[in-house]
């Protein structure tokens, strides 16, 4: 990631990752409620100007990772290829993120970012934070298909199913990450399950679930 970038820019990444490294520990230490920013920049030997010159604020200092991903969906369906559907564009970006691994689909399993997840699901504030997020990537990819022609309503009912389909697809790998499975070890069914919900978008749910 750092290759061919000069040494002030690769200090950055540095700074920023022990920044997220230590807070991550502290909180999972303690409690969010109980480690100030100052804390967090003495346990990364940085002044607490340095912090807020990286984060805004200690919310941030959890959130920015994923917060950087918000508008991931209407990227996948805005890059689609020509003749692609805007499903079978969001199914492909997620699975080219699986295969590499990315924490953005719940495809990580190091110690930060299973620190990260289990404070998240711990602490109300950031939940609050993180369903700000889902919203927004909503109205992200709800832009894009009305721009390009689509009404409103039927984009929002496109959108919701979209982003709720990949959210819970992302669910189910922290779920199994949390319960001590790698990254590795889901990989393929994540892939699997991926196809699968995906699927049921594109060609309708027809008759699932039809009662026998």
């Amino acid at each position: 990631m750092t290759e061919g970038m000069g040494l002030r820019e690769r200090k950055k990444i540095q700074t920023r990752r022990r920044l997220l490294a230590e807070a991550t520990r502290l909180f999972s230490e303690r409690g969010f409620d109980q480690v100030s920013v100052a804390e967090i920049a003495d346990a990364a030997d940085v002044s607490k100007m340095t912090v807020f010159n990286y984060f805004d604020s200690k919310e941030d200092l959890v959130l920015a990772p994923m917060e950087e991903h918000i508008g991931d969906v209407a990227q996948g369906v805005r890059d689609r290829a020509p003749g692609e559907s805007a499903v079978a564009g969001v199914r492909r970006q997620f699975l080219a993120a699986v295969e590499g691994r990315d924490p953005a689909v719940g495809m990580s399993d190091s110690p930060v970012a299973l620190g990260l997840l289990r404070l998240i699901q711990e602490t109300p504030a950031l939940l609050t934070r993180v369903h700000a997020f889902f919203a927004r990537g909503d109205e992200l990819l709800v832009d894009v298909l009305v721009g390009e022609g689509e009404e409103p309503t039927v984009a929002r009912i496109v959108a919701a199913q979209l982003i709720s389909t990949r959210n819970a697809l992302i669910s189910e790998n922290h779920r199994r990450l949390l319960a001590g499975e790698s990254a590795e070890a889901i990989a393929a069914d994540a892939a699997v399950l991926a196809e699968r919900a995906f699927g049921l978008l594109e060609k309708g749910l027809g008759d699932f679930a039809t009662r026998g």
